[in-house]
């Protein structure tokens, strides 16, 4: 096993016996604004520096990552802007695709997740899932926005956080940005839909659901071994024991929405999977979509390492959520070895926000004529970290 030449004359990396072999991804930008520099520094820069490292040391490393591009946020600014989601994600793809060849980001493969590759991959970790029986049917209660007559998927949601100690009052209904905790909409105080401000109503829908704590065991041998096995940060490991000992509970994995990867159930066609389920699956699709013989790097955890990039708010989703999903269809997977975790950046009074345009934003940074060694220098040296 070695570089081999793909359809377009391409060499590709795929891992060679005896050498380190490493899968570096940084987690996967959402396409449906322009990258700040809290999500350069991140994740993406992290991982950039990280991936040039193991060049310069002579290990076979190869560096993934695209734009998140299905779920809520992207119909809700494709409704802002009057187009299609897929117009909205051709648009943000290219701009973010532009700020990170500025800062001389060396990936080997910046995909996107709406693709057939990423349907496929998918599909088939879904269906294992199935067979496995680690999937529930149940109905749950969401909120119904009567004025705009559809099921109010979680960002749609905005409302005080419940937790007491936080009481944040712009929380969504999947996470509050404020004390990182997740959320379910209806768990929400007083909330209200983010597309006209009325209070929806809560009805009934049927949905399926990942049993994580089916899968409970698995897990905590995984986390147990491989948190100290790939040093984990220290607020990776308490992010992720948080979870465990809150208790896990089963986590839905469809959504009532048009935009995402349609779920293939005969009882669930009309909806696709929740974003959260399919954006980590983004990793794999994206590394098919470099090299058809992907499985060498993803169903390989003899021969390569995979080491992951991210903000601290995305932590329980690596650790927890996709290890589970994984560990679920009984295959060979490589499952990550370390993860590197930032703090959120801070801009001048409170930290940088996409969703709410605060901070210093790519595009930006390009008009300043300051060079991108510099911008890369300032952010590595003020890199945000426990």
């Amino acid at each position: 096993m070695g570089d081999e030449a793909d359809a377009g004359g391409r060499a590709e990396k795929l891992p060679i016996q005896g050498k380190r072999n490493i899968l570096i991804t940084s987690a996967l930008p959402y396409v449906n604004n322009v990258p700040h520099l809290g999500n350069i520094i991140g994740s993406v820069l992290s991982a950039d520096v990280f991936s040039r490292y193991c060049r310069l040391r002579g290990y076979n490393a190869i560096y993934i990552c695209g734009t998140d591009e299905y779920g809520t946020a992207t119909e809700t600014k494709a409704m802002e802007e009057n187009c299609s989601p897929q117009q909205i994600c051709d648009k943000y793809h290219t701009i973010h695709k532009e700020v990170y060849n500025w800062f001389n980001i060396s990936f080997d493969e910046f995909g996107r997740t709406s693709t057939l590759q990423q349907t496929e991959v998918c599909h088939a970790i879904f269906k294992k899932l199935m067979e496995n029986n680690w999937l529930s049917e149940n109905t749950m209660q969401q909120l119904y926005c009567d004025t705009c007559e559809r099921f109010l998927a979680d960002r749609l949601v905005e409302g005080i956080c419940p937790f007491p100690d936080c009481n944040y009052d712009s929380a969504r209904g999947d996470q509050c940005e404020n004390c990182a905790k997740l959320l379910n909409p209806t768990e929400l105080k007083e909330p209200r839909c983010k597309v006209c401000q009325t209070s929806p109503r809560v009805r009934d829908t049927d949905h399926l659901f990942l049993e994580l704590p089916l899968l409970k065991d698995k897990l905590e041998d995984y986390i147990n071994n491989m948190s100290v096995s790939g040093s984990w940060s220290q607020n990776a490991i308490q992010a992720t024991y948080a979870w465990l000992k809150e208790g896990l509970r089963p986590r839905c994995i469809t959504r009532d929405l048009k935009w995402g990867v349609p779920v293939p159930h005969e009882k669930f066609k009309d909806k696709v999977f929740y974003v959260w389920f399919d954006a980590p699956i983004g990793y794999v699709s994206i590394t098919s979509c470099y090299t058809p013989n992907w499985e060498k790097w993803w169903k390989n955890p003899e021969n390569v390492e995979l080491y992951q990039f991210m903000g601290k708010d995305n932590v329980p989703f690596h650790t927890v959520m996709f290890p589970s999903t994984l560990l679920g269809t009984g295959e060979n997977w490589t499952l990550m070895k370390g993860i590197s975790v930032t703090e959120y950046l801070n801009y001048e009074a409170g930290k940088f926000s996409k969703s709410k345009g605060v901070g210093v934003f790519g595009n930006d940074v390009k008009e300043t004529n300051i060079p991108a060694e510099v911008w890369r220098y300032y952010l590595l040296t003020n890199r945000p970290e426990d």
